[in-house]
């Protein structure tokens, strides 16, 4: 009798370590990866840091100066009280404005009129530095949902 009690005692506990096992390894398997960012819903998809030319400071100049942000998902999304931000900490908040599905917005670092493709700083000097900078990309509720520190290119942008 005693060794059946045995037996059976060992089956449950090698039945009960086979599911613990099981569960510990789902709960890795659903761990995020640090490739996230990449395949985020709202990113930041290409910077031209430095506008062609000299940097004078003209509109046209600050205006060649932008951030792409691209909605990779098949559905609108609101970027309302999102903020695109330098590492300087120059900061661009986006008013009530929707992005839709699958489409792109340019942030620019002049002036001009707003579109549902073309958002402006209005500054009167330039954001990204031709060195190198990081662009951090933040949802209304200040969560970041995108970040890109980038080198200079010889081509003054980076694409994703």
């Amino acid at each position: 009798m005693r060794t059946s009690y045995v037996r059976g005692m060992l089956r449950r506990l090698a039945t009960t370590a086979a599911l613990v096992s099981a569960v510990a390894t789902t709960a890795v398997v659903a761990i995020p990866s640090a490739s996230t960012a990449a395949t985020a819903a709202i990113r930041i998809t290409k910077i031209y840091y430095d506008s062609p030319n000299a940097d004078r400071g003209g509109n046209t100049s600050l205006n060649a100066e932008w951030v792409r942000i691209t909605n990779t998902t098949s559905t609108n999304r609101s970027l309302t009280g999102w903020t695109l931000k330098d590492k300087t900490g120059y900061t661009y908040k986006f008013p009530a404005f929707t992005l839709k599905a699958k489409a792109s917005v340019y942030v620019h670092t002049g002036k001009g009129t707003a579109t549902s493709g073309h958002r402006y700083y209005n500054r009167t000097w330039y954001v990204w530095n031709n060195t190198g900078d990081t662009a951090y990309l933040r949802d209304s509720k200040g969560v970041l949902k995108d970040s890109w520190a980038f080198k200079p290119t010889k081509y003054g942008y980076v694409v994703r």
